[in-house]
């Protein structure tokens, strides 16, 4: 583990595990780098595993400052020019997935390989022309009701984010350690980056992405209907996306061995996903688009 600092003196803390080529794991909002925590050690059998914090969560630095989406692909850009990763794989969850694509639009590829993209939707709001909207915040008045409820108790909305995210129950010392980390997250980090990462609209933007991409769908997300992350699959070019039909917002977290075994041959361009456009019938799930 170690910290690095980025261009405007944030300390961003990381850890590492396994080698091989270079895969680094961003996580969604106000939550951390061990919610990977089912996950570093398979995936580090096969690659170089990278699990960053973003500023505001986790053992990162809380500035007062910079809960931008463009800062936060700033903070990635300083990461892996700080430890000279090459060829890299991102893989975003979530927010984590709006952090990679405006790293891609402000940085094009420098130093990138591959992307996978896990659980987000390329717009939040409703609109006319989208109606794959975020369950909770879909616009400013919801916008406004989560940034309350999260200031006027903030282990409530926690412990509601964990019954929400999560398909699967975790055991016990699994959910002590989720909640902690998401406790070192402080409202106004969270409240202000939400505020600027639930307006963004990524449609116009995805269909120019050349890098090779890998897309995970879960069927049963209480927090974007599927539709609007199988949509970032139609959208980028020569996509491959993957359904788990048995998982929440965190799929990893629920189907872990699939997880392991998608993105791993994904890594290889072997495995047993297969490219877009084919079927998979491990488990009546399907590699093609909707």
């Amino acid at each position: 583990m170690g910290d690095i600092t980025t261009s405007d003196g944030v300390t961003i803390h990381y850890e590492e595990q396994g080698s091989g080529p270079p895969l680094v794991l961003i996580h969604g909002w106000g939550f951390s780098g061990r919610f990977f925590t089912r996950n570093v050690d398979a995936l580090a059998e096969h690659a170089r595993v990278v699990t960053v914090d973003l500023r505001g969560h986790g053992d990162s630095g809380k500035p007062r400052h910079g809960y931008r989406v463009p800062r936060l692909a700033k903070d990635l850009f300083d990461l892996l020019e700080a430890l000279d990763l090459r060829e890299v794989t991102v893989l975003g969850w979530s927010l984590g997935c709006p952090v990679i694509w405006s790293y891609l639009e402000l940085f094009g590829s420098h130093r990138l390989s591959r992307a996978v993209y896990v659980e987000q939707a390329p717009r939040q709001y409703y609109a006319p022309d989208w109606k794959h909207a975020h369950a909770t915040c879909y616009d400013e008045p919801s916008l406004a009701a989560l940034r309350t409820q999260l200031t006027c108790d903030t282990p409530a909305f926690d412990e509601d984010q964990v019954r929400t995210v999560f398909a699967t129950e975790p055991t016990p010392p699994e959910r002590e350690l989720l909640l902690a980390e998401m406790a070192k997250s402080p409202p106004y980090a969270r409240n202000a980056l939400m505020a600027d990462h639930t307006r963004h609209d990524w449609r116009d933007l995805l269909p120019t992405i050349r890098l090779p991409s890998l897309v995970l769908v879960a069927r049963q997300d209480q927090v974007f209907p599927w539709q609007g992350p199988a949509w970032v699959g139609e959208a980028l070019p020569d996509a491959r996306t993957v359904f788990f039909e048995h998982s929440g917002h965190a799929l990893f977290f629920d189907e872990p061995e699939k997880f392991h075994r998608t993105v791993t041959g994904f890594l290889t361009d072997s495995g047993n996903d297969g490219a877009n456009g084919s079927r998979n019938d491990d488990s009546n799930d399907t590699d093609v688009l909707v």
